[in-house]
């Protein structure tokens, strides 16, 4: 399957049971969720999903899960996040052969690559599939920019097609559009600028409260396809609050707790991370219930 790389693409969570195991079940029954609001892709084993933790054998069976619920209807992406390229490039090939249709690469986890490092890192991954990539540039919390004009050097790299823009800088999609056209699809990262990027001409939206609520951003993304910006804007303001979930540390727990008020997630997260308690979980629990109670109608 070729990747359009448009549309939304929901960083999907990883359920556990309270005993710290896979709870597949619960990951089928958000992923149904997802597919019946009209995402337009998954991703899978992301920072979102809790990625450093999982095993190969958790990562593969959410893989032919999500390829057996979509039933080949949108793109199933894995996620790669590795400290040495020799294992990011295992890791494509065995995306590869468990059926996934691309991947998310990010940059070398632990150690700080400078640019010539980051390169030779993406593309000896890039080159070792034949797997479409979407690179994944997050300065914020992986520490390396992979700027626009280092895209020059995998220009000549087919598999590369893609970049989830997290920079945070909104700048970054007009200079890529700027230099490389449509030769990249470009994806919005954060949720607290998704509008902003689709009005400026992003290709689409790798989200984050999708897992609680997607029928909201898939409507934020249709609106603007269709053109309907006041509607666009009025729901992005509605939802603002719970986007601003997504850009905090704990960002797991707390659309892990989000996804679980709306019935399609828990909110058990696997050890270092520890479910909220006390005045924070309180004060998260608030804001979701506060927000679900003035949900506007889309």
């Amino acid at each position: 399957m070729q990747i359009n790389w448009s549309g939304v693409f929901p960083a999907l969570l990883t359920p556990f049971t309270n005993d710290d195991r896979l709870d597949l079940p619960l990951f089928e029954k958000n992923l149904q969720t997802q597919l019946q609001a009209g995402v337009h892709g998954v991703i899978i084993g992301g920072s979102l999903g809790e990625a450093s933790t999982l095993t190969e054998s958790e990562k593969e069976a959410m893989v032919r899960s999500a390829l057996a619920l979509c039933n080949a209807s949108v793109p199933v992406v894995v996620n790669i996040a590795e400290s040495v390229t020799q294992e990011a490039i295992r890791m494509a090939k065995l995306a590869r052969s468990w059926g996934a249709n691309g991947v998310m690469l990010l940059p070398p986890m632990r150690y700080r690559s400078d640019d010539r490092e980051t390169i030779h890192y993406f593309r000896s991954v890039a080159t070792a599939t034949d797997l479409p990539v979407m690179i994944y540039n997050n300065p914020i919390d992986y520490k390396i920019d992979f700027r626009p004009e280092l895209f020059d050097a995998l220009l000549d790299c087919p598999t590369v097609t893609a970049l989830k823009e997290s920079s945070r800088d909104v700048t970054n999609l007009t200079r890529m559009l700027n230099r490389f056209g449509d030769r990249f699809k470009i994806l919005c990262g954060v949720d607290t600028l998704a509008l902003e990027e689709l009005l400026l001409g992003a290709h689409g939206w790798v989200a984050g409260l999708v897992d609680a609520f997607p029928y909201e951003t898939v409507a934020i993304w249709n609106y603007v396809r269709s053109g309907h910006y006041d509607k666009a804007r009025a729901l992005y303001r509605w939802f603002m609050p719970l986007l601003e979930l997504d850009i905090h540390p704990k960002l797991v727990q707390y659309i892990k707790l989000a996804a679980q008020e709306q019935g399609i997630g828990s909110e058990f997260v696997r050890p270092p991370r520890l479910c909220l308690v006390g005045e924070e979980r309180d004060r998260v629990l608030s804001l979701i219930r506060a927000s679900v109670a003035s949900r506007p109608a889309i």
